[in-house]
């Protein structure tokens, strides 16, 4: 009954990956060390988990921890770009495509994402501490 228990946990992934950046190795990064030491992966693949909000003007991941600042300037914007589609794993369904009667619910819910640092874009009126570009994969 338990591994019943685990595949129905699991199954409910949805991994959307584009066809950017495909033969880069990412290096995997908890968030907190990310935003303590920043400066040293700037320009850098990574892969890093957070909660991921959106709202007007707002794309941005946050530490998922309970126990730390969870203010922009402790927040990576997300530049998700036209450059670099993402759709869901074996199929052509975009992130950012309708479908169901809505699109993808993303708001306030942990994801992992991969993409490229760069300390030179801070966001919405320069409100974060870096940004995350050529996102390549988002698994919510």
């Amino acid at each position: 009954m338990f591994p019943v228990f685990l595949q129905a946990c699991t199954s409910n992934k949805k991994i959307y990956n584009s066809d950017c950046d495909v033969n880069i190795t990412f290096k995997k990064i908890g968030f907190t060390q990310l935003i303590d030491s920043i400066e040293d992966y700037d320009e850098q693949y990574v892969e890093v988990s957070g909660t991921y909000k959106e709202a007007k003007e707002q794309s941005a991941l946050y530490n998922d921890s309970l126990f730390v600042d969870h203010s922009n300037k402790h927040a990576l914007w997300i530049n998700f770009s036209q450059d670099c589609p993402l759709y869901l794993k074996g199929t052509r369904t975009g992130l950012f495509e309708a479908s169901d009667g809505g699109f993808t619910p993303m708001n306030n819910k942990k994801i992992t994402i991969r993409g490229k640092i760069n300390l030179h874009n801070t966001g919405h009126l320069g409100l974060y501490k870096g940004a995350i570009d050529r996102v390549s994969s988002v698994e919510l």
